[in-house]
């Protein structure tokens, strides 16, 4: 815990002391962690608000990481998805994971998207693999991740923190819960499932 937290702290001076450029190189951070996991989202999601601003943090963050979403799953589908389906299509565990991923609700792959500290990268990777529809993702990272940057830009707390501080958790659940609205009303609306 002692070592994130040093790298975390690391990261922020350094960005923080090349100026402008630190949020730029924080945006492309942002696409490179919904890759490879590595990186603090939230320190460059709070980067971007405290040099942009609460909207235009807000719109860079949310962007970059939806596309660094997007481009982590379109990386799966075209170029990883045969692969692994050639090594596992004996694997009767990879069979039920995939059959629960495939048929999983738009409402719950977007709440689970807005949850702040579920790894951006594992539902990419799912996502990417599986039978799941292109449009089906993308609507769910469009609403997902206004909710997450929400959090992580105004609120900034880590999972322990939350744990330790209940107001920061009830506004956890309430982002969650006000994504799980948002996305049920969409999906009735443009039948996304």
């Amino acid at each position: 815990m002692n070592f994130i937290a040093n790298i975390d702290s690391f990261i922020n001076e350094l960005l923080l002391s090349i100026g402008i450029y630190g949020p730029i190189v924080g945006c492309f951070c942002i696409l490179i962690e919904s890759i490879v996991p590595i990186l603090p989202l939230f320190v460059f999601i709070t980067l971007n608000f405290l040099v942009f601003g609460p909207v235009i943090g807000f719109l860079i963050s949310w962007f970059f990481t939806i596309l660094g979403c997007l481009l982590s799953f379109l990386l799966f589908r075209k170029k990883i998805r045969h692969w692994i389906e050639g090594k596992m299509k004996e694997n009767k565990k990879f069979k039920k994971v995939m059959a629960i991923i495939n048929k999983i609700k738009f409402e719950q792959l977007t709440t689970l998207i807005a949850v702040p500290f579920t790894p951006a990268f594992m539902i990419n990777i799912a996502a990417g693999i599986s039978n799941m529809p292109l449009k089906k993702f993308l609507f769910a990272l469009l609403i997902g991740k206004i909710f997450l940057v929400l959090f992580w830009g105004f609120i900034g707390t880590s999972l322990i923190q939350s744990l330790t501080h209940p107001i920061a958790l009830i506004k956890v659940i309430l982002l969650v819960l006000l994504a799980f609205i948002v996305s049920r009303i969409l999906n009735k609306k443009f039948a996304l499932d």
